[in-house]
């Protein structure tokens, strides 16, 4: 598999936006509304909460010169469907996990997360400063699409259970949510995975269709009400240290902006993702010790477990690489990731472990 594959499919799907007419953006007396499409419903904490404080960032920054409309999962397309419909031009945005759409490419994964990948910060400085928002871009091109990293979740824990994890044969048969490459690796263990959308889970967990599920963390999880269903929560994963959102516009239509509007594009997306990645540091623990109190035990997984994900991830990752961008792609986000983390182990690391033994805090 290489790049030519999968540009003979963004062929194809020219062909289709051919047949199909381009969304046009409603413009009235100089102004635009741009649609964009989201993979969970509305008022989803931290997911949803960054395609509005993006659309709102957008609309206040070009002064109303643009506004973007948001339709939530199955408004206008379902939850894994608004790749496709930004592509060919059904939608003008869409704001998602990328990772969902590891199908179209396996590089998609990287612009989410992937196991025992980068941290919300590591991410960051790689996508920022070190090709990763380049490599973005040329992923993009191949489906017609500009993106921009779009909001974080940080952090997302190992995820709710509906028994104990005691050793790695507890995974054998366990019915378990989980996408992106994390899945794949969570299917090499044994588990039977499922890549649920969001507004799915919890009704998949209460009528036992699945034996447990991840979602982003204690702040939102507890909106779902997923404690009230299970009562084992694995505070620590190795699926996602810092799980990335993203907003893709249809390329025809970013085009057609001015380049001081392009900017506002790729600032208010930026802005997104600091205020999402802080927001779940500020308000996960709250949460947590609520969930707590109703009963959720809060677990660890014992080091044969974390030993059987790693070896499950090495050979989930490596599957793809005959691809050269997916190869070109991993091998940027590792040597960032590398030189990124000498420095917080030797700087912030060793700051937060000594402030805990002489403070305490």
């Amino acid at each position: 598999m290489d790049r030519r594959s999968f540009i003979s499919k963004a062929g194809a799907g020219a062909a289709l936006a051919g047949t199909t007419a381009l969304s046009a953006p409603a413009i009235a007396q100089g102004k635009r509304t741009l649609t964009m499409v989201t993979s969970v419903p509305h008022g989803f904490a931290v997911f949803d909460s960054a395609a509005v404080y993006f659309a709102n960032a957008v609309t206040e920054m070009t002064d109303g010169q643009i506004t973007i409309e948001k339709k939530a999962a199955g408004e206008l397309v379902g939850a894994f469907e608004v790749f496709d419909a930004v592509s060919s031009g059904q939608a003008d945005i869409y704001h998602s996990a990328d990772y969902y759409f590891g199908g179209q490419h396996p590089g998609l994964y990287y612009f989410t997360s992937v196991p025992f990948g980068a941290t919300t910060e590591e991410f960051m400085a790689w996508y920022y400063h070190g090709g990763g928002h380049d490599l973005h871009d040329e992923l993009g091109q191949i489906f017609n699409l500009k993106s921009f990293s779009c909001g974080s979740t940080n952090m997302q824990p190992g995820g709710w259970f509906n028994k104990e994890i005691n050793s790695a044969d507890d995974f054998s048969g366990l019915k378990f949510r989980m996408p992106g490459i994390g899945g794949k690796a969570l299917e090499l263990t044994g588990a039977s995975v499922q890549s649920l959308p969001g507004g799915e889970i919890y009704q998949a967990l209460a009528s036992g269709a699945i034996d447990g599920a991840e979602w982003i963390g204690p702040y939102a999880d507890e909106k779902l009400g997923f404690q009230e269903i299970c009562k084992f929560y694995y505070t620590g994963g190795f699926h996602e240290p810092g799980s990335i959102l993203t907003a893709s516009f249809n390329r025809d239509i970013y085009d057609s902006l001015t380049s001081s509007q392009q900017a506002v594009m790729f600032n208010a997306a930026a802005a997104a993702t600091m205020h999402e990645s802080v927001g779940a540091t500020a308000n996960n623990a709250a949460a947590l010790e609520r969930i707590i109190a109703q009963g959720v035990k809060p677990m660890e997984f014992p080091d044969d477990v974390w030993d059987l994900f790693g070896e499950a991830s090495a050979k989930a990752m490596d599957a793809y690489m005959d691809d050269s961008l997916y190869a070109d792609i991993r091998a940027s986000y590792n040597a960032s990731v590398t030189q990124s983390t000498k420095w917080l182990d030797m700087a912030d690391r060793t700051f937060v472990s000594q402030r805990a033994r002489v403070l305490g805090l």
